[in-house]
């Protein structure tokens, strides 16, 4: 018979909208996945609260376990993607793509045609999950150079490079039917 702690860790969290109480809870939970950058307990309140319908919390074992931060572009057909975090807790089960897909199936993206995100060229997870939610999806990926080091940043940020991700026009029908 499992141990409970081999029951815990191979049960899928339960995704969700978040809501204001979860702003400490998120903020705990970016802190503890480097190499994301920190925002305020405040910040992730206001992210969890008047964004809700297009960020993710999961949840397992009444802890949030992850996270995605992000809005629709205004004007734009686009799905900006801020922050994704996976606690080590729940590393390992898919959970970064499974919120994903959960996010563009949300009728809060139904007028989504690409999801975009920016990753810095060393963030080795990020690039391999968001290649991998491409492919899931059957979705075109390409980057270039954004918010640069130096014009940007003054030397303090690696350049981050926005990826955009094309939502095949079938995925689209599918989420509207």
């Amino acid at each position: 018979m499992p141990k409970d702690s081999d029951t815990t860790r191979t049960r899928m969290p339960r995704l969700r909208k978040p809501d204001a109480t979860d702003g400490a809870a998120i903020w705990e939970l970016v802190k503890a996945c480097k190499p994301l950058d920190e925002n305020s307990i405040y910040c992730n309140l206001v992210q969890a609260d008047h964004f809700r319908e297009t960020c993710v919390v999961a949840e397992m074992n009444d802890e949030v376990v992850g996270w995605i931060s992000g809005h629709m572009i205004p004007d734009r057909n686009e799905l900006f993607v801020w922050q994704v975090a996976v606690s080590p807790k729940a590393r390992g089960l898919g959970l970064g793509k499974k919120m994903l897909i959960e996010l563009i199936e949300r009728d809060a993206c139904d007028d989504a045609t690409r999801l975009k995100t920016t990753i810095t060229k060393d963030n080795d997870a990020s690039w391999a999950l968001f290649r991998g939610f491409a492919r899931a999806i059957g979705g075109a990926l390409n980057d270039k150079p954004y918010f640069e080091r130096e014009a940007h940043f003054e030397g303090r940020h690696d350049t981050e490079h926005m990826v955009t991700i094309a939502l095949p026009e079938t995925y689209a029908l599918v989420r509207a039917a």
